[in-house]
């Protein structure tokens, strides 16, 4: 029986390929995830923690966590920071908007210097149309964590942004230094 290359020979092999079926695990996950099918899409996320792209392997990782307190916690009180950011962003992913502000808000009452829950109010505010206090939050947001500013350019909840200079300038800072040193 012929040995499985290791991964980081896949890797090595295609690179583009295995982020591409990394991106598509995730997306399937996702989807069990709004279906509430949370035993499936922990089994997915599981895999991706272990062997995705570190960036996916990550937002895998924070999914994870809320498929494990909806599967084995549910209807449970939230007392941390961190429970409350977890439960903001489940409720976001839902589109549940008004009830994911209320969780994040909480969230950074209690831990006010957490990018990633800047960032999700962020992207609630930007959902709902708020501009002014959506680009707030996601500068505050890139100040903690200057890589939220690559995932910001790639996240469709900041759509309605978009054409905003303040956005641009923002999450592309090179694109406006170069447009105010011509």
């Amino acid at each position: 029986m012929k040995d499985k290359p290791m991964r980081t020979e896949i890797i090595r092999q295609d690179p583009d390929a295995f982020y591409a079926q990394a991106v598509k695990n995730y997306e399937n996950a996702i989807r069990f995830f709004q279906k509430e099918s949370y035993d499936k899409a922990h089994e997915l996320f599981e895999k991706l923690v272990a062997q995705g792209p570190a960036e996916i392997a990550d937002r895998a990782r924070i999914h994870l966590q809320i498929c494990d307190r909806k599967m084995n916690r549910a209807g449970s009180a939230l007392k941390t920071a961190d429970e409350y950011y977890l439960t903001g962003l489940t409720e976001l992913n839902a589109r549940n908007l008004e009830a994911a502000l209320e969780h994040l808000t909480k969230a950074l009452k209690m831990d006010p210097e957490r990018g990633e829950i800047r960032y999700a109010l962020a992207a609630v505010h930007a959902l709902q149309g708020n501009p002014d206090v959506a680009l707030e939050h996601l500068k505050t947001a890139i100040e903690f964590r200057s890589e939220l500013r690559f995932q910001a350019r790639q996240d469709g909840d900041f759509n309605s942004l978009a054409a905003d200079s303040r956005y641009t300038s923002l999450v592309f800072p090179e694109a406006a230094q170069a447009a105010s040193a011509s």
